[in-house]
């Protein structure tokens, strides 16, 4: 029965194997590190396993390890921001409709499905979203409340409608998405009007600011799972063509398509900004980033590099600190 390799057997693996020069203690040091599962595996393609990046060097897959590393540690303490920020203004608009507590929104602004006609398939869905994420909310509150989360716990005890910001506060991201997915129309508009995102040209069902939550749910989520993110493999759906417009309108940046990671640093500086965070913050942003490709570019083949970054990763940076 065959174990495994130890890390020297490893090793010897890759140069027979896949050609790939890696000797020493560092080498060693470095593999035992980053795993060869987790790091090597995770680091030999682009997006898709037959998309092999031609190394010659075990160097390089650390140069690309290491930037993966550093763009979760940049990005991470915005996306947590950027979720925080946008529930609690969600939360803000929501209370100015009436009561904050989670079964009257629930009942009186979560009707995106009245817009159907009624037994439609379109109705069904709706409905059924509205009724998934009931089910999503209770068991997260049952969990919660099993866990002894204090949140939850008090007005259960005082026998008391649980507050909107509660929910919030124990929902996933996703979940937030699909809670502003089922608002109606109105609702949603002027959620975006409280953000300064809405449009009349691409806004005009008020869906733009569900587009941003679930795109940046994605890498939120491989950030916060430590799952590889350098060639945003975590997207799972394409984004919508009136996200990649707004976006594109909005910063004046062409070329948005969210194939690269330069695309999710444009909409995160753009949320940040939006959001009110420094100017002299958001530069040292686009600084590290600028400084982290460089240093990828020096440690990789140039045509390994633009495959990752793009063609107009440049001209994106450029655009970017001007709209900043």
């Amino acid at each position: 029965m065959v174990y495994g390799k130890r890390t020297n057997g490893l090793m010897k693996h890759l140069r027979d194997v896949h050609g790939i020069s890696i000797e020493g203690s560092k080498n060693k040091k470095d593999l035992l590190n980053m795993g060869y599962y987790h790091g090597y595996k995770g680091y030999r393609f682009i997006k898709k396993s037959n998309d092999r990046i031609p190394y010659t060097d075990f160097d390089e897959i650390v140069a690309i390890y290491q930037f993966d590393v550093q763009l979760k540690t940049l990005f991470y303490p915005h996306i947590m921001f950027i979720e925080t920020a946008l529930k609690n203004h969600t939360l803000d608009t929501l209370i100015g409709y009436g009561q904050a507590d989670f079964d009257y929104i629930y009942r009186q602004l979560l009707n995106d499905y009245k817009k159907h006609d009624v037994g439609s398939s379109k109705y069904r869905k709706a409905v059924k979203r509205k009724l998934d994420l009931r089910n999503a909310v209770n068991n997260s509150i049952a969990y919660h409340y099993n866990n002894k989360r204090d949140v939850i716990e008090h007005f259960f005890h005082t026998n008391k409608p649980i507050p909107l910001w509660a929910i919030f506060e124990i929902i996933n991201f996703g979940d937030f998405g699909f809670f502003v997915m089922c608002l109606n129309e109105e609702v949603r508009k002027t959620i975006a009007q409280d953000l300064n995102v809405h449009s009349t040209n691409y806004n005009q069902n008020g869906r733009i600011v569900e587009d941003m939550i679930f795109l940046i749910k994605e890498l939120r989520n491989s950030v916060a799972h430590n799952s590889v993110i350098f060639d945003c493999r975590f997207q799972k759906t394409s984004p919508p063509a009136r996200l990649k417009g707004y976006i594109e309108n909005e910063t004046n940046i062409s070329g948005i398509t969210f194939e690269n990671i330069i695309d999710y640093l444009v909409v995160t500086i753009f949320l940040l900004k939006n959001l009110g965070v420094s100017k002299a913050e958001i530069r040292k942003v686009i600084k590290q980033f600028s400084m982290e490709s460089e240093k990828l570019r020096n440690a990789i083949p140039v045509n390994a590099h633009t495959s990752i970054m793009g063609s107009d990763m440049k001209t994106k940076l450029g655009k970017l600190r001007v709209f900043v």
